[in-house]
């Protein structure tokens, strides 16, 4: 500290001790600043951890398409039985139906794949309220990190449906529009369902674009329907073909090694 003559006067209190962070809160401060060295090393670890649980847990599950959509919707919610004929629709054109593993819209769309017989694999996130995972499911990966839960959601799929949601809903519908309209990713479809709920959102994107935000050909990335039948000719259109995709009626069976987590799906 320096007085207004320039002085140096003596600190106000001596550093006998350094800031520490209790084990409990770490998570919480993880992008406030530099920790110790230990610390951001543990924290690679975790995440290392997490992205090869994923990838060995997910390693069989195929072509899949994500519907992404709050944990909040009940089962006598329209929204929920919307998603769940959507599952079983995707399921229809052969892709497995991801999902975030948890209640809700994810449940419905899980079960949809469940009732036609189709494959269903989720990725839950552990949170300080638990959140279980749905009966669904064929594989499921339980992760500690979001943005690992993200970017397995968005590695295994070819198209991407959002039903109503809140702030995470949101949060991967984004995530998924950046990283096509940047070509991180292919140009996968992106269908957005439940079109009353979502019209404030469809607005403000094309205010972005007419306030030039955005292309104008970024519209097209996202299409607007309450129709499962619209939505899945839209995906079949944008994937099967463009991609590759073929349908078979038994898939070779590739070697899965237990010891490292892999397991098939039937």
């Amino acid at each position: 500290m320096q007085n207004k003559d320039d002085s140096v006067s003596e600190p106000v209190a001596a550093a006998t001790s350094a800031l520490t962070t209790p084990p409990e809160c770490a998570d919480e401060i993880f992008l406030q600043g530099p920790r110790s060295r230990f610390a951001e090393f543990f924290t690679l670890l975790r995440v290392m951890r997490d992205f090869l649980r994923g990838f060995r847990t997910l390693h069989f599950v195929g072509p899949c398409v994500t519907v992404f959509g709050s944990a909040r919707i009940q089962p006598d919610d329209p929204h929920y039985e919307l998603a769940r004929k959507m599952g079983a629709a995707i399921a229809g054109l052969g892709f497995t139906v991801m999902t975030g593993g948890g209640p809700g819209i994810m449940e419905a769309a899980n079960r949809g794949a469940k009732d036609v017989g189709g494959r269903s694999v989720g990725c839950t996130i552990e949170l300080p309220s638990e959140q279980p995972a749905n009966a669904y499911l064929d594989r499921c990966v339980r992760l500690h990190y979001f943005f690992v839960r993200k970017t397995l959601l968005v590695k295994y799929s070819y198209a991407f449906v959002v039903m109503p949601g809140g702030a995470g809903t949101l949060d991967e519908l984004f995530e998924a529009l950046t990283l096509i309209q940047t070509a991180k990713i292919k140009n996968f479809p992106i269908v957005i369902m439940g079109t009353d709920y979502w019209k404030e959102l469809i607005g403000f994107i094309d205010k972005m674009a007419q306030r030039r935000m955005i292309a104008d050909a970024d519209l097209s990335l996202i299409y607007a329907t309450d129709s499962v039948e619209e939505a899945i000719e839209h995906i079949r259109s944008k994937t099967i073909g463009p991609f590759g995709l073929k349908r078979v009626a038994r898939a070779r069976r590739r070697r899965a090694f237990p010891w490292l987590g892999e397991g098939g799906l039937c």
